[in-house]
């Protein structure tokens, strides 16, 4: 197959080098076929531009590989190349490197530098891994030790030493001692010869954690050694001592400022960790479930956690990566081992309740990632079980009654009762308990038309006939739940006979003398059944249709339940004065309340609510009312954890607590309730919107998003206007009062079509391509900030659009000035040195000027000193001359050395 040159990450910002010498080109070239594997075929232009290197010089040491015999070469236009197959067992076996890019897209890169490192000849080269704090950089070290096992480079017996440059970073002595040993008498206390970690790695790894907490001095002992693999124990001076050692470095600084630039130049390979946000959300669910895997093979048991606790590990926010994730797993299996031993409970289960505070906040921004959480899993998971020595997971779906669900329960209890050593003359039990479990469940969850989409036409029309006889025979009209029951029982019967299930009633003699006239129209129905699907019944079937006529009756009719009614708000007594209030006017305790204060964790209340929730939410499901932030996301939380159907209304008042309860009581369904009162919310806004005046509105906004009613958005709003800086016409505070989520995007995408909308204050993240900030910070005054800077320097953009559209003779002022905006911020970020706000306006205004005076064709002005200028900014020059080019292409003009250098100014301090 043919290579993407673009699919591979190449450090060309680092010097390659090996054991002190600078690596020849040739052996790069060697190097990255090896890297790629015999399967993969690449032109000269290919590995020029994943190299860097000029094409001519490339295909010259490819040829020269070839004529050598250690590569291959396959004729035709272009030419391919690719490295040689060998025996070696690197090119038969599945290495640890491999199973760890199954389940790791993101470390594709890293695990193929990984093995371009350890395969380079003839021992392999250095490396350094980056990473913040917690990536698991000594995890992937110990992956590359198992893989150079793997392959063969090293032997099983290969040793892996760790050492801490931390532990002796204020000591270089002890340091030299614990690396290279010490020979007997060096010093006070050396009594006898101590080998260092360089010899206990000898033909396999070392790996220095920590690596810029090593001194000066101890880098550089590191010099010969890595240059030639020749050292001295402490006290040595005559005997040289050689050992052939890869060595692995790590560390969570930038290296070009905690490292010896010598010590850089003698680790050519260099590999950086992607954090665990960058990882993504499959890559994190992986991850989580390997550590609840190891805990559960360390328990010795298995292992059940709620998916809602699964969706806080995947969302809760983890700065210390990995590693904190694997410790609040641990931390959260002790909780609830700890709990299933003092309760004795049968089952190790996770849920909510264990989890550490912080991880629960992670339940807050699951709401955030549905989308992903439903895309990785589906809709319908209630649990995931992990097994000690099982890599599969069980995932638990929601469970609905199966429509075999009666003989199964009959079967398991006749075993049972078998099992107590009950004859069978003696097995007796009321067929009722299981029987009218049944035919509820079917009319809970089945209607007319989703009985014609998944019952045969046959099974239908001969139900309806059995219906007519039964009807006629019987005096009586049976119920639609019984119809749904009957057909989903008949089609059930004929699957189960034709997989050569037995159907055997436990005790059909008593149901046909308990129920004789029942009994009688049943047998009838029976002859229907077996004329009509061409198949033999046992009598048992007549028993079984004989419960569907005899349970239509009024007693046996369920209670129906109602839904409770939740409101939950900010601060102290909102919530319970609204309840208070309902429950007065309509003579009840019917509505409950929870009160949010300022000071409570708001993950604190969530665990009340879920309590709240257990007693008053029954099969018929909960309406939560809330005011806003994240209590909007505690619905779907009660819901997962519960099992009910929870609807949420995220505005709250006491009109809407009162209607509420008022159609809850009366028996409503919770869809019924939460439509009304959605509504209800909905003509408060159109009216509200009706009575405001259109105007000439500002070019610039910023929303404030409130879902606690007008006057928390209008005070949000006049605050705004009172802390900040701002020019009234060019920008407007637009407070918006907003029902759910789908409207809030509605009306932001109407306001945005009319003027550019440079943030948004809410406690939603209502569109990705806007700046969010959370209503808490601006009330603090924590991203007034950051606000006015926004404001300043879109006020100053549009000011300057202006000006330079007066001045320019271009006609095409927005675009230029969005392209040199671009150019600034590439140039800004590369060098990784911030302008401040007077001087990137400066340099915004230069440079459109620039292209406009070049377009007319004006002399370039002259830069004094060019030469001595640019050599002494070479990497200024380069770079800014790189990043420029997009805007010389697009607008055709030639930036010259001068018109650099005046731009070079603005960055170079």
């Amino acid at each position: 197959m043919e290579m993407n040159p673009n699919s591979f990450y190449v450090h060309r910002h680092f010097p390659l080098s090996i054991g002190g010498d600078e690596m020849k080109r040739v052996d790069l070239i060697f190097q990255k076929l090896v890297e790629l594997g015999p399967q993969v075929r690449v032109s000269a232009s290919d590995l020029a531009n994943m190299l860097g290197l000029s094409r001519a010089n490339v295909s010259s040491d490819l040829n020269l590989l070839w004529k050598e015999q250690k590569i291959e070469k396959v004729a035709g236009r272009p030419t391919m190349f690719h490295a040689k197959p060998t025996g070696d067992s690197r090119y038969q076996v599945e290495t640890a490197l491999d199973r760890l890019a199954k389940t790791n897209k993101s470390l594709q890169t890293q695990i193929e530098q990984a093995k371009a490192a350890v395969l380079y000849p003839p021992r392999g080269m250095h490396c350094l891994i980056l990473g913040e704090t917690g990536v698991g950089k000594s995890v992937f070290a110990g992956w590359i030790h198992e893989f150079a096992v793997d392959i063969g480079r090293m032997s099983p017996e290969a040793p892996f030493v760790v050492f801490n440059c931390a532990d002796y970073a204020n000591n270089p002595q002890l340091l030299i001692s614990q690396l290279f040993g010490v020979k007997k008498g060096a010093y006070t206390g050396a009594e006898q010869d101590r080998r260092g970690l360089v010899e206990k790695a000898d033909g396999g790894i070392l790996f220095l954690d920590e690596v810029h907490r090593l001194p000066a001095e101890g880098q550089e002992i590191f010099f010969t050694f890595m240059d030639k693999g020749t050292f001295r124990r402490v006290g040595e001076t005559e005997v040289e001592r050689s050992a052939q050692v890869q060595i692995i470095s790590a560390t969570t600084e930038n290296p070009e400022s905690s490292l010896l630039k010598t010590f850089i130049r003698r680790i050519p390979m260099i590999i950086k960790l992607p954090s665990l946000v960058e990882r993504g959300i499959e890559e994190r669910y992986h991850i989580t479930m390997s550590f609840f895997r190891e805990e559960a093979f360390r328990l010795g048991r298995e292992i059940e956690v709620s998916a809602s606790a699964i969706h806080a590990f995947l969302s809760y926010h983890c700065p210390n990566n990995i590693g904190q994730l694997h410790t609040d797993i641990q931390l959260t299996c002790a909780r609830a081992y700890a709990d299933f031993i003092s309760a004795g409970k049968k089952q190790l289960r996770v849920s909510v309740q264990d989890l550490p505070h912080h991880v629960k906040q992670g339940l807050l921004y699951a709401k955030e990632m549905r989308p992903a959480l439903e895309e990785l899993f589906g809709t319908d998971h209630k649990s995931f079980v992990v097994q000690p020595q099982a890599e599969s997971i069980l995932v638990v779906r929601e469970r609905e009654d199966s429509a075999d669900s009666v003989y199964e329960k009959i079967e398991q209890k006749i075993a049972e009762l078998r099992d107590q050593g009950v004859s069978e003359e003696e097995l007796e039990f009321d067929i009722e308990n299981y029987f009218t479990p049944f035919i509820k469940g079917v009319h809970q969850r089945i209607n007319k038309e989703d009985m014609r989409r998944i019952i045969d036409p046959v099974i239908i029309r001969l139900v309806e006939e059995i219906v007519r006889y039964a009807e006629s025979r019987l005096g009586k009209v049976l119920s639609q739940k019984v119809i749904f029951g009957l057909a989903l029982h008949i089609q059930t019967s004929r699957e189960r006979l034709s997989h050569g299930k037995q159907i055997v009633h436990p005790h059909v003699n008593n149901v046909r003398i308990k129920y004789k006239k029942e009994f009688a129209v049943a047998l009838e129905c029976v002859r229907m059944i077996e004329e009509a699907l061409l198949m033999d019944l046992p009598i048992g079937e007549a028993g079984y249709l004989t419960m569907f006529f005899v349970l239509d009756d009024e007693e046996v009719e369920e209670k129906r339940e109602m839904i409770g009614i939740l409101v939950i708000t900010h601060g102290s007594g909102g919530a319970t004065a609204m309840a208070d209030v309902t429950n007065r006017l309509l003579v009840t305790q019917y509505a409950k309340a929870i009160d949010l204060p300022l000071e409570v964790d708001s993950s604190v209340i969530l665990e009340r609510a879920i309590e709240v929730a257990k007693e008053i939410g029954g099969s018929a499901g909960l309406l939560l009312l809330v005011d806003m932030g994240s209590l909007l996301g505690f619905g779907e939380v009660i819901e997962r954890e519960l099992g009910i159907p929870v609807r949420v209304i995220p505005m709250v008042s006491t009109p809407h607590v009162i209607e509420a309860t008022r159609k809850a009581m009366l028996g409503h369904t919770l869809e019924d309730v939460y439509r009304d009162v959605f509504s209800m919310g909905n003509r408060m806004i159109d009216y509200q919107q009706r009575e405001q005046p259109q105007q000439n509105k500002p070019a610039l906004a910023i929303v404030a998003a409130c879902l606690s009613g007008e006057g928390s958005a209008l005070f949000l709003k006049k605050m705004l206007e009172s802390k900040l800086r701002y020019d009234e016409s060019l920008l407007e505070f637009v407070p918006l009062q907003l029902i759910d989520k789908s409207e809030a995007r509605k009306q932001l995408k109407a306001i945005k079509e009319e003027r550019k909308v440079l943030c948004v204050v809410s406690n939603y993240m209502l569109d990705k391509d806007l700046r969010c900030f959370g209503m808490d910070d601006v009330v603090t005054g924590e991203a007034l900030q950051d606000i006015q800077q926004m404001i300043d320097q879109e006020e100053a953009l549009y000011k300057m659009e202006g000006e330079l559209r007066e001045h320019l003779k271009m006609e095409a002022v927005e675009a230029l000035l969005r392209d040199v905006m671009t150019c600034v911020a590439r140039i800004e970020e590369r060098l990784h040195r911030t302008l401040d706000f007077d001087t990137r306006i400066g340099v915004y205004l230069h440079i459109c000027c620039l292209v406009d005076r070049l377009k007319t064709g004006a002399q370039t002005i002259l830069y004094a000193d060019k030469e001595q200028y640019l050599t002494a900014h070479k990497k200024e020059y380069s770079l800014v001359r790189h990043e420029i080019q997009p805007i010389v292409e697009k607008y055709e003009v030639a930036v010259r050395d001068d018109d650099l250098c005046y731009i070079m100014n603005f960055f170079v301090a």
